[in-house]
């Protein structure tokens, strides 16, 4: 199979990669390194990495039309800073639709997107909430993006799944409470913690079903998410044992903001039916892996999607 991954340096996008070519795929990555870092993917025969951006409609049309890919896995997206409304745009909307224009111009078999569970608002109406819970994205700029682009995707006519996201933790993990608590504990600072739950999968997870998804398994929007959530405090506790820190820290526990989301659990029973039993990795592996990887590499900013005064640490 010959697959286009955008955002192929970042970390879905990549571990998609390294799994695709050590099956014996052909794979091209692009990735504009906003987020996303070279050292990431190891030069390979079958693997090609382009350093550019999707909003360059020429450019994408070029490689499309160059690698005639079967399948597209787009993990490209911009949510550096929950108010870089114009890099948002750019890049979730313009440089999407650019990638789905391409694919669909070019006669591609199977794509794949990836969504933000930010797409059913801030406050959803489910606990836990089904495929059939309406999309109110207007809580933050990464949501009207990205949603934006998942309803683009439904009108061009491609054969796609799209999954609607946990949170996605592990190696190469930029973003979110568990690169913010690490460098924090590294750095002697004290953390806090919110009253918020969070169901956390860990990325090698979604990207062995993401390469079932480009397979041909599936059809349509699917919620990725074991069905469990956890604590944040949990979540900062696992980072705490994973760094060998002895006594734990007392983190700050602080109420959730008016704009906070106490909980978002997605039911992932499509997910179940279709794709068949999901071995979970558990959070104490996933977290010592992404605090190893930490040691070696760096946060490299440590972003959120939250506004600053909402930061979870």
């Amino acid at each position: 199979m010959k697959v286009v991954i955008t955002g192929g340096l970042g970390q879905i996008g990549s571990h998609v990669a390294e799994m695709m070519v050590e099956r014996g795929d052909e794979v091209l990555v692009i990735d504009n390194l906003a987020t996303g870092r070279r050292e990431h993917l190891a030069d390979h025969p079958r693997l090609k990495m382009v350093i550019g951006t999707i909003a360059d409609k020429a450019a994408v049309d070029c490689l499309f039309s160059e690698f005639r890919p079967d399948a597209v896995v787009h993990a490209a997206a911009s949510y550096k800073d929950p108010d870089d409304w114009y890099n948002d745009a750019l890049t979730n909307c313009v440089g999407a639709a650019n990638v789905i224009l391409a694919a669909r111009r070019h006669g591609v078999r199977r794509f794949v997107y990836f969504q933000t569970a930010l797409c059913y608002g801030l406050k959803p109406t489910q606990q836990p909430v089904r495929l059939d819970h309406p999309r109110h994205p207007a809580g933050s700029s990464y949501a009207i993006s990205k949603t934006t682009n998942e309803y683009y995707l439904e009108l061009s006519g491609l054969d796609y799944v799209t999954f609607r996201l946990a949170n996605v933790v592990g190696p190469r993990n930029v973003a979110g409470p568990l690169p913010i608590f690490y460098q924090r504990l590294k750095d002697g600072k004290r953390c806090f913690v919110t009253k918020a739950r969070r169901d956390c999968v860990c990325v090698k997870d979604l990207a062995r079903v993401v390469l079932r998804a480009c397979d041909g398994v599936g059809n349509g929007a699917y919620h990725f998410s074991s069905g469990t959530d956890i604590a944040i405090q949990d979540l900062y506790a696992a980072v705490v044992n994973a760094m060998g820190i002895a006594p734990c820290p007392e983190p700050e526990i602080r109420e959730l903001g008016p704009d906070d989301v106490a909980s978002i659990l997605l039911d992932p029973s499509r997910t179940f039916a279709d794709f068949g039993k999901i071995e979970f990795t558990p959070l104490e592996l996933t977290v010592a892996a992404a605090v190893d990887y930490f040691r070696k590499h760096g946060t490299l900013g440590e972003y959120t999607h939250l506004r600053h005064g909402q930061k979870e640490t």
